[in-house]
């Protein structure tokens, strides 16, 4: 042994955190097609139990069906002012911070919301700079083996919903053509192609099968098609994106879920106009990929109140962020991942502290202390760019 072995060393005491008390702030959303809401009542009564303060806004969870009396009864404030909202520690959102909302958030203030960066702008980002906030996006989130959470939740959530919809028209008298999705003794089962074979398109694929369908994959990736069926634990008809086998398909299809997600932004178009114009009449389409920009090109954005329009006699659904469909349940699978991400930030004493610990969490950051730690933000709006993490290491 070396004789340094014996030397003595300091003495390294562990530094306890104190546990604090948070204010968090949720205000009604205004974004058009955003129904769901971060906390549901049940959560709310569990951060209050540990001593933590919920300021809502008046009518915050009513389009996802939650009253402001389950929130006052589980210890929510309710309020009335915007303003009074944003004197919370920690803002809670679904749609990123519009412009008027930057303009009420404080310095050094802590924003919890998606990011959905092509509708944003570069004075948005240097108005949340100059107040030196912390804002992290749910999209960025990630789990201890990297996976992202809520996204995938909210993925799960569209594939089903995307076949509940699909089902819906199909047996509409204007939209449809009175058809019931899936099969029956006697009769030749609904056909449903799913373009993309990820979460949306598994999930897709597990609703329609559950309901009797006839299901055909398609997609580039022979891993992801391979994972499917794996997952699925059926052969089901897969196939790589070949245009003329494609073609043959769409033409005998019921339904047409387009599920694919690009990581460049925009979805490339998988499906022409013409090839829309051989398909049957009372199709269906869902075009889940609406969100960034769809994967057909008769597609074109709608909203809750109007969802639907035929083109060529096939009937399409092109409401970004399905998800707030089914506010009430996609706003339990928020609250389910946020809730605990909530009780550590109060335990260890701050957001700060939690980030150094937590790495998943800290990619969800794309502002801290108002410097912008995302490449691809600092790159597009022109702003300084730090490493998240040489900045949790300076930190104290």
């Amino acid at each position: 042994m070396h004789g340094s072995a014996y030397m003595p060393r300091e003495e390294t005491l562990e530094i306890k955190k104190s546990p604090r008390q948070l204010v968090i702030g949720i205000p009604r959303e205004v974004s058009l097609n955003e129904n769901r809401i971060a906390l549901v009542p049940d959560a709310v009564g569990l951060l209050v139990q540990q001593g933590h303060r919920i300021i809502i806004e008046d009518s915050a969870g009513e389009a996802a069906r939650f009253s402001n009396h389950e929130y006052s009864e589980m210890g929510g404030e309710i309020v009335h002012d915007t303003r009074q909202v944003y004197t919370a520690d920690i803002i809670l959102k679904i749609a990123p911070p519009t412009c008027n909302e930057a303009e009420m958030i404080s310095n050094r203030q802590a924003i919890f919301s998606s990011l959905h960066h092509p509708g944003l702008s570069e004075d948005f980002f240097k108005k949340l700079a100059a107040k030196k906030v912390n804002a992290l996006a749910f999209e960025l989130l990630q789990d201890k083996i990297g996976s992202f959470p809520i996204v995938r939740a909210m993925s799960e959530i569209a594939g089903n919903t995307s076949i509940l919809l699909a089902a819906e028209y199909m047996s509409d008298s204007e939209y449809g053509r009175g058809k019931m999705l899936g099969g029956f003794s006697g009769i030749s089962p609904t056909e449903v192609v799913i373009l993309g074979a990820g979460t949306v398109g598994e999930f897709a694929a597990r609703a329609a099968l559950g309901m009797g369908a006839l299901v055909k994959v398609f997609d580039n990736s022979i891993y992801k098609l391979r994972r499917l069926q794996n997952n699925l634990s059926l052969r089901i008809f897969t196939s790589i994106l070949q245009p003329r086998i494609l073609l043959n398909n769409l033409r005998t299809a019921d339904v047409v879920i387009g599920a694919v997600h690009s990581t460049a932004g925009r979805t490339p178009c998988l499906v022409s106009e013409d090839m829309v114009q051989q398909m049957k009449e009372g199709a269906v389409i869902i075009d889940v990929s609406i969100d960034q920009g769809g994967c057909f090109e008769t597609s074109h954005p709608t909203d809750h109140q109007n969802p639907v329009f035929r083109k060529y006699g096939v009937t399409h659904y092109c409401v970004p962020n399905i998800p707030s469909k089914v506010p009430h349940t996609a706003s339990y699978a928020l609250s389910n991942y946020l809730t605990p991400i909530l009780e550590k930030i109060g335990d260890e004493g701050g957001l700060e502290h939690v980030l150094r610990s937590d790495f998943g969490l800290r990619q969800s950051v794309y502002l801290f202390n108002g410097i912008s730690t995302n490449r691809f933000i600092s790159d597009t709006f022109h702003l300084p760019f730090q490493d998240i993490n040489l900045l949790m290491a300076a930190f104290h």
